[in-house]
């Protein structure tokens, strides 16, 4: 399987297949990160087929790197694969093997978790989130607030 990264051609390529306007703004990893998750979100919206793997890794690392910065620590590792994992949450951290708790899904149920499609108690039940440490609790953390602007200084 090849690894392609974001670019702007690959991201552009995606919002032309889903009918949306090129993106012609800063050609920097975050900035990229951020129109693949709207790219993704009106993907969904239109009940379109799943974007490429590196859109889809965009928008995961985006919402990953936000719940990051917005919980940080290192007592809770947040995983989607193929894409990306994260350690949040502050508290007691693991610093060797397989951490003691891991919140586990795939893009779909991240990206809807963290975006308020999806509800915590919901993926949970329906076995969409494999959570595993009595802090494995993302509840208290999505939906994420997407912008910075409304976000309050921690």
């Amino acid at each position: 399987m090849s690894r392609k990264p974001l670019t702007l051609a690959v991201l552009n390529d995606q919002r032309g297949a889903f009918g949306l306007a090129p993106y012609t703004g800063a050609d920097e990893p975050a900035e990229l990160r951020r129109v693949a998750l709207d790219t993704v979100l009106a993907g969904i919206e239109a009940g379109s087929t799943e974007p490429s793997r590196p859109v889809m890794m965009g928008a995961v690392r985006f919402l990953l790197d936000r719940l990051a910065e917005l919980a940080p620590g290192r007592s809770v590792e947040v995983r989607v694969p193929p894409y990306a994992a994260v350690q949040c949450i502050d508290g007691p951290h693991h610093t060797r093997g397989t951490p003691s708790n891991v919140v586990e899904m795939d893009a779909a149920a991240w990206i809807g978790l963290a975006t308020g499609r999806l509800a915590w108690d919901d993926a949970v039940t329906a076995g969409r989130v494999r959570a595993s440490g009595s802090r494995a609790d993302l509840s208290a953390h999505v939906p994420l607030p997407l912008d910075r602007e409304n976000t309050q200084p921690g």
